[in-house]
């Protein structure tokens, strides 16, 4: 008889795995690491408190996605925000004001989830919500931008609030970054690497991989080039088609195992830095780990949805607490109906399936 899978277990492992490679990223720094080993024993307490609820039938996952604005200076190629229209060019109207991310911050804080990913839109727009987030001690928030905005006021806030990580997006080496993100990005984000490793503030960088830049992204020249940058987390992202016309970019079944193994056999060779893949590392998850299995997304207006990648919402937080978000109708049917489970092409699973959660969402 096969054993049932246990959901808060695997989070619970997974939230170790990411505690202790950060522990050993962080040895060699003594600021870093005093915080990490803080961090540590206050996620253990949050792991006691999630599995308290879990045995009272409440299931609290450890991560959760914060879109805190739906404004970017940058207009990247293949965005899936913009062609979600989550993130646009006009003043962002309605956003969550500082008071509400606070609230939300405070409750996820009481429940037990440990990672806050704070992301947009452009999230360092928000300082407000920034400098907000560094008061939650018990919270890693990694930040992810594109590191256009990270002055000496950020700068002096990252190295004041350890749990503040900056994660910068970048796409391989100058070219193809660039060519992506716009021109002379890639030359920003290696002086923001050079004062960061300057103050010993650890940071992270997130990488949208294509079919054009698996080599590259996954090379020990371009990992050791970012270790010896500083950079201590490296967050593969497999590519999502918005057109037609990009869905030549998106990796097939043969490259996302590609990708895997080079990311365990790096793994297996290095604890220098932290290596996470999404939605690769779902694979052992007995499905997507979206719609409040393992987190879910507040968008800047504050429509609960399964992930950034599906942007579909039936309750907003305006409206009641995230507690009572995660027990929304629709995340419900994602989970008791079986679409987070479903066979899929690979990639993102509800990306694939939009349709159905779409349909969901307006029953």
């Amino acid at each position: 008889m096969t054993q049932e899978f246990d959901i808060q277990q695997y989070m619970t492992r997974g939230v170790e795995r990411v505690v202790n490679d950060a522990l050993k990223a962080t040895l060699k720094n003594p600021k870093e690491s005093a915080f990490m080993v803080k961090f540590a024993a206050a996620s253990v307490k949050a792991s006691k408190r999630r599995a308290k609820a879990e045995r009272e039938g409440e299931h609290i996952p450890p991560f959760l996605i914060a879109g805190i604005t739906s404004a970017c200076n940058l207009h990247c190629e293949g965005c899936y925000s913009r062609h979600n229209e989550a993130t646009v060019d006009s003043e962002p109207v309605r956003q969550l004001t500082t008071d509400e991310w606070n609230d939300i911050f405070a409750e996820a804080d009481e429940l037990g989830i440990s990672f806050i990913l704070l992301a947009g839109g452009e999230p360092l727009l928000r300082k407000d919500v920034i400098s907000t987030a560094a008061g939650y001690k018990n919270i890693l928030f990694p930040i992810f931008t594109n590191g256009i905005f990270i002055s000496d006021e950020y700068f002096d806030l990252f190295d004041k609030n350890r749990n503040l990580v900056p994660v910068m997006s970048i796409e391989g080496g100058e070219a193809s970054t660039d060519h992506r993100r716009g021109q002379g990005v890639y030359k920003r984000l290696v002086a923001n690497m050079d004062e960061l490793k300057k103050r010993g503030i650890i940071f992270g960088t997130s990488v949208t991989v294509t079919n054009e830049n698996l080599d590259d992204v996954t090379s020990d020249a371009f990992l050791k080039k970012l270790e010896n940058s500083g950079c201590r987390a490296v967050i593969y992202v497999e590519f999502v088609p918005v057109t037609k016309e990009s869905e030549h970019l998106a990796l097939n079944e043969e490259k996302m195992e590609l990708l895997a193994k080079r990311i365990a056999n790096r793994r297996a060779d290095d604890d220098g830095m932290v290596l996470i893949s999404f939605p690769g590392d779902e694979k052992s998850s007995d499905g997507c780990v979206a719609a409040g299995r393992g987190f879910f997304h507040i968008n800047s207006h504050g429509g609960a949805e399964p992930c950034p990648f599906s942007p579909y919402s039936d309750t907003n937080v305006r409206d009641t607490s995230i507690r009572e978000a995660m027990r929304s109708k629709l995340f419900r049917n994602l989970i008791d109906g079986g679409v987070l489970k479903e066979e899929h092409k690979g990639g993102c699973t509800l990306f694939e399936k939009r349709e159905q959660v779409e349909n969901l969402a307006n029953m």
